[in-house]
């Protein structure tokens, strides 16, 4: 296709950034999709190329396109690269890069399950060991798991630091101890936090811990059994008996733990990956083996790509994040089926970082029968969510379809205003990030009080005004209320050039008329969907997964924008108390209230340097608010 008829199919932008992207250098690197509003840049969507000049042309020559494609490049106005020395390198920076920007385009790592760990810091003096879900990852961490969810790890962990005297208490309360605490007289602790054990002492008995968690559980037992004949000779009867049952119940433990399992002998420590691709969706199975034992899966799902390519290019780069952002512990090999160059590109990108030593491999033997049991649980796992109605794309297609938008909308924005008589008027921002909350973007708004008193159109556009400066608009707005809302939420818009951007309503309607007091009873809300000139409301019961985004959306910007607004009126109500004492004149009135979070029940309890240290106020007004407070 010659230069001059590929001009004519692309647009002035679109031509502007082909011709720019045809300066780009013919190496591997990564490139970076960028969009402006106002002063503010957002990364759009990160990615790979073994020839940058090539993949990005790519996107603006006006060459066939996917629908998801060709709305990225609606959105795009600017674009930077960074080159590197081959494509696995580009793989790993992609990587780091997507953690860094979280671009809307690109897909990122939600878990859906933790397991147990064991984790021991050796940074900290007398190294504690941890019962945890989220280990953490840093130089001298020590970890032992996953360990199967229902486990008695917990307990397990406890008898072993109270039979071999290690420390448990947090490293503050460690660091602050003059003395040993009750643990140390129950023979349940060395006090180590007195000097009453050495480190060197310490670490042998803490080194039965590594032993046990390792499998080699004969050394744990014979020093447990030593130490209880020990306590029978001193005639501590009682402790002996306390190391019997805590021998028992570890015994109980690893048979359960390291025999009853599905077990194999060829392979020790393995991840077993595979996906399905669906109809909005991929869903990616992984079975871990740890020490030979299968303990159990955890599932993932997001939306899928355009084809079988990007579909599996996806894969590839989820299962780089999945490996390289945990800090749990890693598996020798991870099996997958993959054409030979994704093999490649993924065992090179591993060797490329220091963190990752894992080898991806095909399934074989024994793991070929574990992968055919995990790519059927993936397409399980898919239809059964599906069948249940708890997908959360399920929920966003619909609305796509609903609301007739070219691309499924993923970022949605909730909000809710709270007034009460005209006084004390505050609004919540709610984000959920394909379909579930990101709490990080939840705000709360401070709303100027009018004359009027309640004054939707002017109070939203007050929001509006101030959140819009903040760039990064959602692909929908949800509001809480009715037509009426909508519509002002609308024209706030329209004021603002970004009538573009969907507005829906989410709001209950009384279904049943009720024949008596009792009838009342069975009535029932329904939850509706106000869509702009659609002539009814949809009835979100329709689609459960909907419904559930959507209500939960507009319960949490309840509760957010009450809370808010109930801290405000305790203060504007209670604040008022103070100004007919003689000598508060505004300024004072209104260092008290800024300061004002307690009742004046908790007041009474404060004595005067109390009162004036807290409201700083003078030692002459704080007399005064006393006094009052005591008639």
């Amino acid at each position: 296709m010659s230069d001059k008829v590929k001009t004519e199919r692309i647009g002035k932008k679109q031509q502007e950034l082909w011709e720019k992207a045809k300066t780009l250098p013919q190496k591997p690197g990564c490139y970076l999709m960028k969009r402006f509003r106002g002063e503010t840049e957002e990364i759009l969507y990160v990615g790979k190329a073994k020839n940058l000049k090539n993949r990005v042309t790519s996107y603006f020559n006006g060459s066939a396109k996917s629908a998801k494609t060709e709305i990225l490049v609606g959105h795009i106005n600017d674009f930077d690269f960074i080159i590197t020395d081959n494509e696995a390198e580009a793989f790993v920076l992609e990587n780091n890069l997507i953690k860094k920007h979280a671009p809307k385009y690109n897909i990122r790592l939600k878990d859906d399950k933790s397991y147990p760990y064991i984790q021991i810091d050796f940074n900290e003096p007398f190294a504690r060991p941890q019962y945890t879900r989220r280990p953490r990852s840093g130089k001298n961490q020590k970890l032992y798991g996953p360990f199967t969810t229902g486990s008695n790890i917990s307990q397990v962990l406890r008898i072993l630091i109270k039979s071999f005297g290690l420390r448990d208490c947090s490293l503050s309360e460690f660091k602050r101890r003059k003395r040993p605490c009750l643990l140390y007289q129950m023979k349940q602790c060395s006090a180590p936090c007195v000097d009453y054990i050495s480190q060197v002492d310490y670490d042998k008995d803490l080194s039965n811990i590594s032993s046990f968690f390792e499998g080699k559980t004969d050394i744990v037992f014979k020093e447990l059994e030593a130490r209880m004949f020990m306590a029978a000779e001193r005639e501590e009867f009682e402790h002996a008996a306390i190391i019997r049952d805590s021998i028992t119940t570890l015994k109980e433990f690893t048979e359960q733990s390291f025999s009853q399992n599905v077990e194999t002998e060829t392979e020790r420590n393995v991840d077993v990956m595979a996906y399905h691709i669906g109809e909005f969706e991929i869903d990616i199975s992984v079975y871990m083996m740890r020490a030979g034992v299968l303990l159990g899966h955890k599932n993932y799902h997001f939306q899928k790509g355009d084809n079988e390519a990007e579909s599996e290019e996806l894969f590839l780069n989820f299962i780089y994040q999945y490996y390289t952002q945990s800090a749990e512990s890693l598996p020798d090999k991870v099996v997958l089926k993959l054409k030979k160059k994704s093999f490649d590109l993924i065992n090179e990108a591993f060797k490329n970082t220091d963190k990752m030593k894992l080898i991806a491999v095909k399934p074989l033997g024994m793991t070929n029968k574990l992968y055919q049991l995990t790519e059927d649980h993936a397409k399980e796992h898919q239809r059964f969510r599906h069948i249940n109605q708890d997908s959360v794309w399920v929920g966003l297609n619909k609305l796509k379809e609903l609301l007739g938008t070219k691309e499924v909308p993923k970022l949605l924005e909730c909000y809710d205003i709270a007034i009460w008589q005209g006084q004390s008027p505050t609004a919540s921002q709610i984000v959920f990030d394909e379909g579930k909350p990101d709490k990080k973007y939840y705000r709360y708004y401070h709303l100027e009080e009018r004359k009027e008193g309640n004054n939707d159109f002017a109070m939203m556009k007050e929001v509006l005004t101030r959140r819009l400066k903040k760039g990064r608009l959602p692909d929908v707005f949800v509001v809480d209320g009715g037509k009426g809302q909508v519509n002002s939420f609308l024209a706030v818009l329209q004021d603002f050039g970004l009538e573009e951007i969907p507005v829906v309503g989410i709001a209950k309607e009384r279904s049943g008329k009720a024949q008596s007091f009792k009838d009342s009873e069975v009535a029932k809300s329904e939850e509706r969907l106000i869509i702009p000139n659609r002539l009814n409301p949809y009835i979100l019961k329709r689609c459960p997964s909907l419904m559930r985004i959507l209500v939960q959306m507009r319960d949490e910007a309840h509760r957010f924008s009450r809370k808010l607004h109930h801290k405000k009126e305790h203060k504007r109500v209670l604040g008022s108390w103070f100004e007919d004492i003689e000598g508060i004149g505004k300024v004072t009135l209104e260092k008290i209230r800024l300061n004002l979070d307690v009742s004046l029940e908790e007041m009474k309890k404060l004595t005067i340097d109390e009162l004036s240290s807290k409201f700083d106020i003078s030692s002459e007004i704080a007399l005064k608010i006393k006094e009052k407070l005591s008639k």
